[in-house]
């Protein structure tokens, strides 16, 4: 109310900002795992020759690493190639990428929307309070326009606020976005790489 009109379409702004961070932290928590334990346990398991047991450990832990190392391990267990193997686990994570991405990126739009918005409302409400002081009596210029400039200072400050508040989650999320992601590219060439030494050792 004190910020006039510009404050609903940033408070709109400001809404989808932390339904989207919510989600997306509580998503990225959910999806979170230990790696090099999960790779330990795999790994055990694959050395011994056990696939079956390597896909329930996956399956025990259904997150996007494990999924996509589940692929692959069920196609090796089939009896699959190398590059079969890799391109099962590529599909999977062409699947389950998208998903720990999804939404991230619209929290840095929507901040530099938000002080967009607040700069619009700034200005609309400068020009409103410049004009209507022009055909009035000279000692309520002042007030008029203090206030006129007030409502226009509150629309910056909530953009501003709004801004701020969505690249600082963007950066964040995205940063764990990519730590998840820099997980399950590593994990997959691991348990690649293992089940086709397996395979050559078996093969000795």
């Amino acid at each position: 109310k004190e910020g006039g009109w510009g404050m609903y379409p940033i408070l709109i702004l400001c809404i989808i900002t932390i339904y989207i961070t919510v989600e997306r932290a509580m998503y990225l928590a959910k999806s979170k795992i230990n790696v090099e334990q999960l790779m330990s346990m795999i790994k055990s398991q694959i050395v011994a020759g056990n696939l079956r047991g390597a896909i329930s450990t996956c399956d025990a832990q259904p997150v996007a690493v494990t999924k996509v190392i589940a692929a692959g391990l069920r196609k090796a267990e089939q009896g699959g190639a190398e590059h079969e193997i890799q391109q099962s686990m590529d599909e999977e994570a062409l699947r389950e990428l998208p998903k720990i991405e999804k939404r991230t990126g619209y929290l840095a739009m929507l901040g530099n929307l938000a002080t967009l918005a607040g700069l619009l409302g700034t200005i609309t409400g400068l020009i409103k309070s410049f004009a209507s002081v022009a055909g009035v009596d000279p000692s309520m210029k002042a007030t008029m326009l203090s206030k006129g400039i007030s409502e226009a200072m509150n629309c910056t400050a909530f953009g501003l606020g709004t801004g701020i508040l969505g690249l600082a989650a963007y950066a964040v999320l995205n940063g764990k976005t990519q730590h998840s992601l820099d997980g399950i590219n590593q994990a997959t060439v691991e348990s690649l790489n293992l089940v086709v030494t397996g395979r050559g050792g078996a093969g000795r």
